[in-house]
């Protein structure tokens, strides 16, 4: 690795630039999976494509939200240890929560809702439980007790388990928007989650904003511009947290102590043309930390990524050198290329 400056180039604080004057952009705003959505999508079938897309989202939450009690989810987590039918989406994103698991070394656990809910980030009533408590919490996160029957399309859950998959639905649900598309252009931010489908209609890059990741702030650290079909994924303490005794705790738990992750990272943000692997390994690599996240970058070479330290500097793996700049209030913040 080696550090470099990077040239400060004028950013608009919204996610992306207006489209070719002459292209037709057609946007909405909706509330979905617990979220803010802006769609936006160009062509005369804009409209049709936000249609189907928003109907997708509402019937993709509806299958996978933890809180609703008639969906999939729910029914595996009040499953007490039975084998419980599911959709053969539910299915397939399980499956593939599953496969990141093992491919992460249980970095990325599902079954990890428990500790989420004891924490009170599901109910907004949050505490910090003790260490007995971490201890018997951390003892109910597993994912390989999670057992699927591809024949039957059931799900079987360990009593005394919860899962939740909301750290790869929104990443999912953008690559399905992405194919809603048709190979018309459009950009999908789903909560922070951002999703571009095909080539921007005037010819120039997409231009996609990372938040600062300090609490509270709404400011922009820098901007990426990418051409294609890709998504841009940021996971980071300062989405979901709350202050006690001067100590800040956030919701992305680590798997081993049931309690927020403390690897020396603030955000996390992965690129590649697959959303759903971009969602998984931001939480992964979250969990885990930036040398880990630089020796899963070099193993698999299959997506980038933009890392933010506690310490305050900010690593960048090679593939987005050429196209990450700085915002102008952060000019002076030495970044390191991560290298193969």
């Amino acid at each position: 690795m080696h550090s470099v400056r990077f040239l400060f180039l004028p950013m608009v604080l919204s996610l992306l630039l207006s489209g070719c004057a002459q292209t037709r952009e057609t946007s909405s705003t909706i509330f979905a999976m617990n979220t803010v959505m802006e769609l936006t999508a160009y062509g005369d079938s804009g409209q049709q494509v936000l249609d189907q897309a928003t109907e997708r989202i509402y019937q993709l939450e509806h299958l996978l939200s933890v809180t609703d009690e008639n969906s999939d989810i729910s029914a595996i987590n009040h499953g007490e240890g039975a084998w419980v039918p599911v959709s053969q989406e539910t299915f397939q994103l399980l499956s593939l929560a599953l496969s990141y698991g093992r491919e992460t070394q249980g970095a990325l656990d599902i079954t990890a809702y428990s500790a989420v809910h004891a924490w009170g980030f599901t109910t907004g009533e949050y505490r910090v439980p003790g260490p007995e408590e971490l201890a018997e919490l951390a003892a109910r996160i597993d994912y390989t007790q999670v057992e699927l029957d591809p024949e039957g399309c059931r799900v079987r859950l360990p009593q005394g388990m919860q899962l939740d998959l909301g750290s790869i639905a929104k990443g999912w649900a953008s690559d399905l928007l992405a194919e809603l598309a048709g190979g018309e252009p459009a950009i999908f931010n789903l909560g922070g989650n951002v999703r571009t489908a095909g080539d921007k209609p005037d010819g120039s890059p997409w231009r996609i904003g990372i938040q600062t990741p300090e609490a509270g702030s709404s400011g922009y650290l820098g901007a990426l511009e990418l051409t294609g079909s890709q998504a841009v994924i940021t996971s980071g303490g300062y989405e979901r947290y709350f202050e006690e005794d001067g100590q800040t705790y956030w919701h992305i738990m680590d798997p081993e102590t049931a309690a927020p992750a403390r690897s020396g990272l603030k955000s996390v943000t992965i690129v590649s043309p697959l959303g759903v692997y971009c969602d998984a390994l931001s939480t992964a690599v979250f969990v885990r930390g930036a040398d880990w996240g630089a020796d899963f970058w070099r193993t698999h070479q299959d997506f980038e990524m933009v890392l933010v330290l506690e310490d305050g500097s900010l690593w960048v793996t090679a593939g987005l050198a050429g196209s990450f700049t700085l915002a102008e209030d952060y000019q002076d913040l030495e970044v390191t290329v991560i290298q193969l």
